[in-house]
């Protein structure tokens, strides 16, 4: 009896050592991934940096080439957030009241950018 007790608590401390070593191997696969992971996204975040500096010069490129003034940079935050609030839903009353202008002045603004139903569906007919 004193045997079999002796040598179950040696199985169970040679198992209990297995079962760290084991568990040890598990998590260092797992940090090897978890690092595989963030370089991976490390290099896709990368890309669209690269990707967005391209769009954006080519933005300025095409604003030069068209003769657009470049000094005209806070009329042009104003247009990018009046246009993307109008795209997400706002009406001109709030978009206003947001820039601290009137709503003639942010429909005179977003005029150019903005196509009538009529125009959608003439040009969708015309096809």
């Amino acid at each position: 009896m004193e045997w079999t007790l002796a040598i179950l608590f040696g199985a169970a401390i040679l198992l209990l050592i297995l079962s760290f070593i084991k568990s040890k191997q598990s998590s260092s696969k797992i940090e090897q991934q978890m690092d595989q992971l963030s370089f991976s996204l490390m290099d896709e975040v990368y890309e669209l940096q690269q990707k967005i500096r391209n769009v954006e010069i080519d933005a300025e490129i095409t604003a030069q080439e068209a003769g657009i003034l470049a000094g005209s940079s806070k009329r042009r935050i104003l247009l990018r957030d009046a246009l993307d609030l109008h795209k997400r839903g706002y009406s001109f009353e709030s978009i206003a009241a947001k820039n601290q202008l009137t709503k003639n002045e942010i429909e005179h603004l977003l005029a150019p950018y903005i196509k009538t139903k009529e125009e959608r569906s003439k040009v969708a007919n015309d096809i």
